[in-house]
């Protein structure tokens, strides 16, 4: 695979409901040169995990330019398609995140998830604005030559309390994919929706790729195929598995 057009379209094309693409989710190119020789289709990074790894907290902490200039190198070090995870589109305007996806593409990007909460705000941003946002996405991406896929993400369930009515979130959420897919957005993703009976209803009343998170209590890759996703994400998962095992190694080394 040679060139970005060829990645965007093969990264497109691996978004199959019920056949899903799984991304395991990385931090810089090192790692993602082990995901592409294990036999990865496509390389996804992970806000949380890139923050981290350089030393910041989640939350658009990480300079833009330091998550491009990632990005960059990442694309470089690997023969297939790379996504970025975008977080909230490093702005709150429109313009704003116009501007980021258009980074995200002249640094090697065929893909962007970028979300609908509020960063160092309150909640989430209205169906409206967040449509808008998702539109200014899209005409941004157009005007590049290879247009990427825009993963819009909605947090409604990351958000969500236990007292929540599950079943009005689900509603809200197919609500916010379909003004997303109208805006223009190529798949939903739904993170922290973990119950298998909501999955499947999002999953048919959605014109998008679905798009869900392995975390705990999450059904498996192949009852998540099962149920109609098209796009499963292991999130920070990766990075604290790896973390995890530097600090025991490290505990064992140097237990005195």
């Amino acid at each position: 695979m040679s060139s970005l057009q060829e990645k965007a379209t093969t990264f497109r094309n691996l978004h199959k409901k019920g056949d899903p693409l799984v991304l395991y989710n990385i931090w810089d190119p090192g790692t993602a040169k082990v995901a592409a020789s294990a036999g990865a289709p496509a390389i996804a990074t992970g806000s949380w995990s890139v923050a981290e790894a350089f030393g910041f907290p989640d939350g658009e902490k990480l300079p833009r330019d330091l998550a491009m200039e990632n990005i960059n190198r990442i694309s470089k070090s690997v023969d297939v398609p790379v996504s970025l995870d975008l977080e909230a589109g490093y702005g709150t305007t429109p313009e704003q995140v116009a501007q980021s996806i258009t980074l995200a593409g002249q640094n090697g990007a065929v893909g962007v998830n970028f979300e609908d909460q509020m960063i160092d705000g309150d909640g989430l941003y209205s169906i409206e604005d967040q449509a808008a946002r998702v539109a200014a996405g899209r005409k941004a991406s157009d005007a590049l030559d290879v247009p990427l896929f825009i993963n819009a993400r909605t947090d409604i369930f990351l958000k969500a309390t236990p007292s929540d009515d599950k079943k009005k979130l689900l509603e809200e959420a197919i609500a916010r994919g379909q003004a997303y897919a109208d805006a223009g957005a190529d798949g939903f993703f739904v993170p922290a929706l973990t119950d298998a009976v909501l999955i499947k209803e999002l999953c048919e009343k959605c014109s998008l790729p679905v798009n869900i998170m392995m975390m705990p209590g999450c059904p498996s890759v192949s009852e998540l195929a099962d149920l109609g996703v098209a796009r499963i994400s292991h999130g920070p998962g990766p990075f604290r598995a790896a973390m995890a095992m530097i600090e025991k190694d490290c505990s064992t080394l140097y237990d005195k």
